[in-house]
């Protein structure tokens, strides 16, 4: 069985937190870029839908076969998130507990799953996708 890596970056962002929010993913080893406007979210909530859509993107796109011989490397710059999704932290709100489960069943499906904290610095593609995606939305919702 040979493994393939998969490397993603993720971000989520809200203004007004919470607010207008968008998630942005850069799955950069199949160089396949997303942003998506998602309504009223916090940060959080961005945070965690931007990894989800991240990782249901990777598995449609390799296949439910080869997913499972996939590793994923997700690197975010939200601490709190990768530090909840590493069991650092415990997870209070019942929206994110939510969250959690579905990243976790989503995890099931590859070989194997990481999260990694970077500096925000290092997440830009990411982060610009999700302002582009905010600011496309708020910019029509002002035209109409």
């Amino acid at each position: 069985m040979s493994n393939q890596k998969i490397t993603m970056y993720t971000d989520g962002g809200a203004r007004n937190n919470p607010g207008p929010a968008g998630i942005g993913v850069w799955i950069e080893t199949l160089n396949q870029k997303y942003g998506e406007y998602i309504g009223e979210k916090t940060n959080n909530e961005a945070e965690y839908e931007a990894l989800i859509f991240g990782l249901k993107k990777i598995k449609s796109l390799v296949g439910k076969v080869k997913s499972k011989e996939t590793e994923v490397e997700c690197f975010l710059d939200s601490e709190l998130v990768v530090k909840q999704l590493n069991h650092q932290y415990k997870l209070k709100e019942e929206r994110i507990q939510k969250y959690f489960i579905d990243i976790w069943n989503l995890m099931l499906d590859f070989a194997r799953v990481t999260f990694i904290h970077i500096p925000r610095e290092k997440n830009k593609i990411a982060d610009c996708l999700v302002n582009e995606a905010i600011d496309k939305e708020t910019k029509q919702a002002y035209l109409l």
